[in-house]
């Protein structure tokens, strides 16, 4: 999911038998308003089903692959191809989305969301990868373009069969190539990170850095990647054998980027796992018994281009209070790092069996993990070492928070928090089922009960040039002015694509700023436009905070750069003027900042006054989100064509803390060595005998094809017209170039 602009954030599932329809087949996007809680279904063609995606520099969306078209309880589609998977499915009426490009206009309330403009375009005989790219990565860069790295073909519990004889390519199921959005000439590249972390390297973390080269991380590796000449420089391996990518699933995160640091990044690693590589198994399933191994406490920061000379190393970091696997870090505007959901023992990822655990046999019906993480903690980075994490105050949260749950930043400084399905398809009676329920996670910062009220906010940044005001009114904030001005930052947050536990694109840039406090008690912010270099802080959407003594003001989109993909115009940072005190003025709001205020829940929706009291640090449930996992009972849903699934589940008090005591040592057991067979690349589904293909469920006059359409530029895999959205684009979205197949 990820947050549009203000009022909407959009949500996307893999395609599955959800309850609610659109345009009579299960749907499986959604948009959901943050100020009316409600959700409303969107039709989406192709199978989003672990797509990356990435913001554009006008504030579009676009997302990146996906599986194949699959049917009831994720069988391959009733519409099989010869490469493993199905091109579509007669019941789900879903397409291919393994080469899928799909790309989103957020709206507003204000716009017709009826209105081709305000949907998903999914057209892949338009807009397609020249590789199909399942779990890949993806970095937005400096000029706005995207780069997508590896992925699987078609689907699996980790890139590889076992033994790993053909680290490359895996017989057919594993793509170690990288490729550019929009396309560049050349044809997608073989990138040998992806060979050399063969097996752990889905959804590997990237990280543009300040040289314009990108941070890669998988497996236990690491490189610093140079995207323009395909040249890697290797960097240590990360400590303790702890994986941190998918299906180990650690935490990661970018840390503050700040005028103190000198906009220098730094990458912290906290979870994940450390089961030997052979206990990882291969497509079909690990060889041992996930949900007995417990998570790792482990945390590891690394500054990849360090200024001082010395070289790029690894450090050890705090401890998390808990292991964890699936934990995910959300960027606070105080530019402290929560971390939320996950499993104190196991992986990511749903299997029917494991190399020692027989079909029908698991604990926890299809989960890989078990022992759900309730309770979020709060990471200082500036805090002393040993003392840098906290969970005191933090309430629990009663929902199980597994494999393809999510969060992210609200623009109220919240943070909401939905999804869990570790099943192949919709299942609300197992024990972790799918989860429909979203929750609001209030931070700390919630007790003050002064809110900032800027005024002033920009709609755009630029890369350097002339700086701009921002005022803060006397009702702001108590006590001196000249204090509450000492302790004001302006910050850009931008929340990412987040799936998986991870949010791909999530940064936090503090912009430097002077003051002047007047004689009403106002104040005037003197702000700095962002660093003149695009590799700090990519161009696109981003919220602008303002905290004084630790309190958001309510976030604002703005866009950063001229919102166009190409090279961002940049200027010299023109000095910003001396601060001016007067220790005469005084704020007038009430109460104080941070405290650890008692008033009644208000809704956290006003700029000044009580804020939230009652739920400080508590994960307040809003009831039925939308389609993240599982989708939306919207208002707008249409009656499903079939039995609803059974009632839904609620984690009662006993299934808490589930397999938590099992540590037991990795065994081989007895886990079957797999050739590059078919049914091995299958999208989590092994119960592929009892499939049948009925040719006459569907009568397509034009079946979707992977082929290149007639007209398309050849060797390039997707058209240059990347934007269907944008004014001066010749692609029409009503009357696509080259046959439409839906």
């Amino acid at each position: 999911m990820f947050l549009g602009n203000e009022e909407k954030v959009y949500i996307l599932d893999k395609a599955e038998g959800n309850a609610a329809q659109v345009n009579g087949h299960p749907a499986w996007g959604s948009v959901w308003d943050i100020n009316t809680h409600q959700a409303t279904v969107m039709d989406v063609k192709t199978n989003v089903f672990c797509a990356s995606g990435m913001h554009l520099p006008n504030g579009s969306y676009v997302t990146f692959g996906g599986n194949g078209a699959v049917g009831r309880g994720g069988k391959i589609g009733s519409q099989p191809n010869n490469q493993g998977s199905a091109d579509w499915d007669s019941e789900y009426q879903d397409f291919d989305g393994a080469k899928s490009i799909r790309v989103l206009n957020p709206c507003t309330s204000s716009d017709n969301f009826a209105s081709s403009n305000c949907q998903w375009f999914d057209d892949p005989s338009v807009l397609a990868m020249q590789k199909k790219r399942w779990y890949s990565a993806a970095e937005a860069l400096a000029d706005g373009s995207v780069v997508m790295i590896g992925g699987f073909v078609n689907g699996g519990y980790v890139n590889r069969n076992f033994p790993n004889t053909d680290p490359a390519l895996e017989g057919g199921a594993a793509e170690p190539t990288y490729e550019f959005f929009p396309p560049r000439a050349q044809p997608a590249q073989v990138m040998q990170f992806m060979i050399t972390t063969s097996g752990l390297n889905a959804y590997a973390h990237t990280f543009l850095m300040p040289s314009g080269k990108m941070f890669v991380q998988a497996n236990v590796s690491t490189t610093l990647w140079d995207y323009n000449s395909n040249q890697e420089t290797p960097l240590p391996d990360m400590p303790n054998g702890v994986a941190r990518v998918y299906p180990a699933s650690g935490a990661v995160a970018m840390l503050p980027l700040t005028p103190a640091n000198n906009y220098l990044p730094t990458i912290i690693f906290c979870g994940g796992s450390s089961m030997p590589s052979d206990a990882y198994g291969d497509y079909a399933n690990p060889a041992v018994d996930t949900w007995n191994i417990p998570a790792s406490k482990d945390c590891q920061r690394i500054t990849p281009e360090p200024t001082d000379g010395s070289a790029a190393t690894y450090v050890q970091d705090d401890d998390m209070l808990d292991g964890r696997t699936m934990g995910q870090f959300i960027i606070l505007p105080n530019g402290k790092l929560l971390v939320v959901n996950g499993g104190l023992n196991g992986t990511a990822g749903y299997a029917d069996k494991t190399g020692t655990t027989p079909l029908g046999s698991m604990p926890f019906g299809q989960s890989l993990a078990a022992g759900p993480v309730g309770t979020p903690a709060i990471y200082d980075p500036n805090a002393p070492k040993g003392s840098r994490w906290s969970n005191a105050g933090l309430a629990t949260s009663s929902i199980a928070r597994l494999y393809h749950s999510s969060a992210i930043l609200l623009p109220d400084a919240t943070v909401l928090i939905a999804g869990s399905n570790p099943n192949v398809d919709v299942n609300t009676s197992t024990i972790f089922p799918t989860t429909y329920k979203a929750e609001i996670f209030y931070p700390p910062y919630f007790s003050s009960s002064t809110r900032p009220a800027p005024t002033g906010m920009p709609k755009t940044i630029a890369y350097g040039g002339n700086p701009f005001d921002l005022t803060l009114p006397a009702s702001s904030y108590s006590g001196h002015a000249n204090d509450a001005a000492d302790n004001t930052t302006v910050v850009l947050i931008r929340g990412g694509f987040t799936t998986h536990a991870m949010n791909m694109g999530q940064r936090y840039l503090q912009l430097n700023n002077t003051y002047t406090v007047n004689k009403d008690g106002s104040i005037t912010l003197h702000v700095s436009q962002a660093p003149p270099n695009p590799n700090i802080f990519q161009p696109g959407p981003a919220l602008l905070f303002v905290n004084v003594n630790g309190a958001p003001s309510n976030g604002t989109m703005v866009i950063l750069g001229n919102g166009a993909i190409g090279a961002q115009p940049t200027a010299p940072v023109s000095p910003l003027p001396d601060s001016i005190r007067l220790d005469s003025a005084t704020g007038s709001g009430s109460g104080q900042e941070t405290s650890t205020g008692t008033s009644k829940p208000n809704g956290a929706k006003s700029n000044t006054g009580p804020i939230v009291g009652g739920v400080i640090g508590a994960i307040a449930v809003i009831g039925i989100l939308g389609a993240l996992i599982g989708i939306c009972l919207s208002r707008r849903r249409r009656a499903a064509n079939r039995s609803p699934p059974s009632a839904a589940y609620s984690q009662s008090g006993s299934a808490r803390g589930l397999g938590v005591g099992g540590s037991a040592a990795y065994g081989g057991g007895s886990h079957v060595v797999r050739g590059s067979d078919t049914s091995s690349f299958l999208p989590m589904q092994h119960n592929t005998s009892s499939q049948v293909w009925n040719s006459s469920s569907t009568n397509l006059a034009g079946p979707y094809q992977d082929e290149e359409p007639a007209g398309r530029p050849s060797g390039m895999g997707m058209s240059m017209e990347y934007d269907p959205y944008a004014s001066n684009s010749r692609m029409s979205i009503s009357t696509p170039a080259g046959p439409r197949r839906f």
